[in-house]
């Protein structure tokens, strides 16, 4: 199993779905489309303000559980995307976040759905359906955001996170502002003429990240990154214009409008609001008290990253995030995933569809 998983994630990485190349990600789209037209899979094409994405479930529309991945990726250098494996583990651009968990979407639909067939059953039979999204990376308004409103399922698996003995039933929320400071521009050599932008960012950054002190062992507080300046355009000028973009993430335990209002109640600069995304909490639910029975080995986790799974809540889905081992390369230069764990997170899960067949059924 573990060798037809690897060969369509190795197919999958050498497309480079990178958001500046959106072609690309047409054409991994479309090649998924290809692997279920072979097989005679039903699907929904989405094409929502050009992002696809592919959802299968059966014609009622209703599926107890639904698998979630992303087909789409950061930024990588060429290399990345020509994937190798090398000590048990594959290594490439998307291997781990998130072209494996796509690939073992597909595999496992396939072997239902034969032996489903063999049975004298259909696709409207199949206890559950896999919806795989283009733009998790951009943020996942035109993809998950989207086709979950379309969607009716009791629990959503969101394969993009946590590792095969760790389940995240939080994340964090993200809110991302713009800082933008207005000076005075003058000759560098005559600074006391002019007011200097920068200066005014600096001590309005200065000022916020008192609002982000605290600091606890396992760090589930809000957090303060400085993403990105511009500022200045020659040396011998006194800038009249600074702007910095800063990412926050939050815990439930954030009165987050309350902390905006402090910011801007605090600083001289313009505080621009850029995106605002809630956080994901799992509810208890009957589908994650029977994942838990069958794996007594599982943690519990929280997870400080975030992943469309934010957007269960708006549609009111329960579910988790999970996934396969791959040493938090997610990003990185080195990004692989450990291709032992990925054979036993498909067992996993298909153990744990059975066994929800079963209790339906009973």
């Amino acid at each position: 199993m573990i060798e037809e998983i690897t060969k369509l994630a190795e197919a999958l990485i050498q497309i480079p779905t990178v958001h500046s190349r959106p072609n690309e990600i047409i054409r991994c789209a479309e090649f998924i489309e290809d692997y279920l037209n072979e097989l005679g899979i039903q699907y929904q094409r989405f094409h929502h303000n050009h992002t696809p994405s592919i959802l299968v479930q059966p014609k009622s529309g209703k599926v107890p559980i639904l698998l979630m991945s992303h087909f789409d990726v950061v930024e990588g250098v060429e290399e990345q995307f020509l994937p190798y494996v090398e000590d048990g583990c594959l290594f490439g651009r998307g291997s781990l976040d998130d072209k494996y968990a796509v690939a073992l979407s597909l595999v496992l639909l396939k072997h239902f759905f034969i032996e489903y067939q063999k049975r004298g059953m259909n696709q409207d039979d199949l206890p559950f359906g896999i919806l795989m999204t283009g733009d998790e990376e951009a943020g996942g308004m035109n993809g998950a955001n989207h086709v979950l409103s379309f969607i009716k399922t009791e629990f959503c698996i969101t394969l993009d996170g946590g590792s095969v003995n760790n389940i995240i039933t939080k994340e964090k929320g993200i809110l991302q502002i713009k800082l933008v400071s207005q000076g005075k521009a003058s000759h560098s050599a005559r600074p006391w003429t002019g007011i200097n932008a920068i200066e005014t960012l600096i001590e309005d950054y200065q000022k916020i990240k008192l609002l982000f002190n605290c600091s606890k062992p396992d760090h589930w507080h809000r957090t303060l990154n400085f993403s990105k300046i511009e500022a200045g355009s020659s040396f011998n000028n006194v800038p009249d214009l600074a702007e910095a973009i800063f990412d926050i993430r939050y815990t439930e335990d954030d009165d987050i409008n309350g902390l905006l209002e402090q910011m801007v109640n605090s600083t001289q600069s313009e505080i621009v609001l850029i995106r605002k995304e809630p956080l994901f909490t799992a509810k208890q639910s009957r589908y994650l008290e029977l994942l838990l029975e069958l794996n007594p080995e599982i943690q519990i986790c929280a997870e400080h990253g975030s992943s469309d799974a934010r957007f269960l809540s708006k549609f009111d889905i329960d579910g988790i995030v999970w996934g396969a081992n791959g040493n938090r390369s997610h990003h990185s230069i080195n990004e692989h995933v450990d291709l032992q764990s990925v054979q036993s997170l498909y067992s996993k899960i298909d153990y744990f569809i059975r066994k929800g067949v079963e209790k339906n059924n009973a």
